[in-house]
This record gives structure tokens, sequence and C-alpha cells, in this order.
């Protein structure tokens, strides 16, 4: 984004104050942008880049941002910009792998307010929602829930229920998402495309807030969750026509080093067939912790054959943050 402020939603799907139920100039102003710097050689920057913007949202009255991670995965220097035109230097402070969480704590103030948490699973399909991102109401959207169910993302990734939203947001990486009493219940993840009502839309994912609370301490003090990792393949794998392929591998990865190729098809795990990707995910997490053995069946070229794949923790793979 060249141009922050070069761009805005019709004034129509614009949220208005006298048509919300809460502060709305609090809640525009407890968003801010969100910049990150990341090093050529870091372990993402090939597939998320060097230069990552998005928004974040202020979630305590000390500055503490609540965004998500893979904006400031590995990176070494971030900055927060506020509506007010203030802009701080931030520290990655934790990322949650497994529900896709990053918290920024600044390091100077930044005189923001916060949004109180409410909860996702409070809101209802056809529930109205707001979308808040950076820029005040000009990249804010007046928006619906249309579907909660589970999200499953080919860079191992599960959620049990996400939120989905039309419209869509453009800017969605970390946009905060406010249900009708501007509590913060989702935090943006990725642009997808849903069929509603015949025809196929492009709509947004959120990330419940639901989710910090159980790990919300942990992260804090360690930066990362409570549990213990999950078996990480370093193996993108897509669901094609109902077949799970190999669409990459991670450089040096545990996939990669046991001779896993892009094209292999994913036919089983442990003996037991797999269809979808959430049930590969998930019965791969079954077998342990990171540094268990995953036993792989895969198809090459109309062969199969069995291979065993010695996991890791992702996290031992990515550039740690600098220290303070």
């Amino acid at each position: 984004m060249s141009n922050e402020h070069a761009w805005s939603f019709p004034e129509a799907v614009q949220p208005k104050a006298d048509q919300t139920q809460f502060d709305l100039e609090r809640a525009l102003d407890a968003v801010v942008l969100v910049r990150a710097e990341i090093p050529e050689d870091a372990y993402s920057a090939a597939t998320l880049g060097t230069e990552r913007g998005g928004y974040g949202a202020v979630i305590r009255e000390d500055g503490l941002v609540l965004t998500i991670g893979y904006l400031i995965n590995e990176a070494t220097q971030i900055w927060l910009t506020t509506n007010r035109g203030a802009s701080v230097a931030g520290y990655p402070l934790a990322y949650d792998q497994a529900t896709g969480f990053g918290l920024i704590q600044p390091l100077g103030r930044l005189a923001a307010p916060h949004l109180d948490r409410g909860l996702a699973a409070d809101v209802k399909v056809g529930d109205s929602a707001f979308v808040i991102g950076h820029g005040g109401r000009a990249h804010s959207l007046k928006t619906r829930i249309i579907a909660k169910h589970e999200f499953a993302g080919h860079w191992e990734y599960v959620l049990d229920e996400a939120l989905f939203t039309v419209p869509a947001h453009p800017q969605w990486g970390g946009a905060a998402l406010l249900d009708a009493q501007g509590n913060l219940i989702g935090t943006g993840s990725l642009l997808v495309q849903q069929e509603i009502n015949g025809e196929t839309r492009h709509v947004n994912m959120f990330v419940p807030v639901d989710l910090l609370d159980p790990i919300f301490d942990a992260m804090l003090k360690t930066g990362r969750s409570p549990h213990p990792p999950r078996p990480w393949l370093g193996m993108s794998t897509q669901d094609a026509g109902g077949k799970l392929v190999v669409a990459r591998l991670s450089a040096g990865g545990p996939a990669s080093r046991a001779g896993v190729q892009v094209g292999d098809q994913v036919l089983g795990v442990g003996g037991a067939n797999v269809q979808g990707l959430a049930e590969f995910f998930r019965t791969v997490w079954r077998l342990g912790t990171a540094g268990v053995e995953v036993p792989l069946t895969l198809s090459r070229a109309g062969n199969a054959f069995q291979v065993k794949v010695k996991s890791a923790d992702r996290n031992d793979f990515l550039r740690k943050p600098p220290l303070h």
C-alpha cells in the first residue's frame, strides 16, 4: 500500500456514528497501522515477503496490540501508526502458530484507546458486524456474519470454527471485527471465496478472539502458546478435487528431508486413509508433539509408497525477535 489514504469505501457501506450502538470514533482510533520489516534471510521471507503491512487492534490500556501473526513473524523492526498520525516502534512480543494470533508491545506511548473483547460464540450467522481498518471511517466497513465453520489452511493450520463476513474488506490482515456492541470478536486473516446463494463471492475469514483468552497469559510471558508444539511437516498441501496434493515444500523442512516431492498425493497417515486437509492435519497432530515420526502413505506417478517424516517444531526454523 504505497499511499495508505488514497482510497475509501463508498459512503453507503461505511459505519456511521448515528447508526451504531457504541462510540464509533473511539473504536476507529483503537485500530492502528502495522508495518514490519523482515530480513531477506528469514525463513518466512520467501513466502510472506520482507515488507509487510496490515492492521492491529489495541486491546489494553498500555497499548498492547493484537494482530494476525504472519505480519510480524520474524520481524526485526515494527512501526505502529495511529489515526492521529503518531508513530511508535513496536516489539513482536508473541506469535501463536495454532491460532495465528500475534501480539505487539509498543516501545513508546501509543496514545490510542483500546477495544473491549467480546465473544464470537455469541454472534449468530446473519448478525451485523463492522470491519475496522486503520484510517478511520473511510477504511471501515459495515458487514455481516455469513458463516461460522471449520477452516483448514494449506500451511498446516486448522480452526474448529472461523468467522466469515461479507462484503469483504480488501485489506484484511489484522483488521478488527466488531460485533453490534463494538466489542472485538475477531482478527482478520484471509480473503477467500465461498458460494453464497449459488454465487461465488469473496469473503473475509476472521480468527475468533475467543481463542485468545486460554493462551493469553502464556503468550505474554513466553511469546508462545502454553500447549506443546504440534508436529510440523513443512509441507504445503492443497485439496485439489478431493485429492490431497503436495504443492510446496519448506526448504530444509522435515518433508523435504524425507524425500517428499511437490506433486505427491497424500493417501494416508499411519495406515489410516485421510480425506480433506483438516482430517489430514488432525491425524498427524494426534500422533504426538513436535519431533514425533509421521508415517505417510503417498502416491507418485500412480505408485503408492510409504515414507517416514521426522516432524519438527516450526518455531525452531524461525528467526527469534531481537531483545530490547
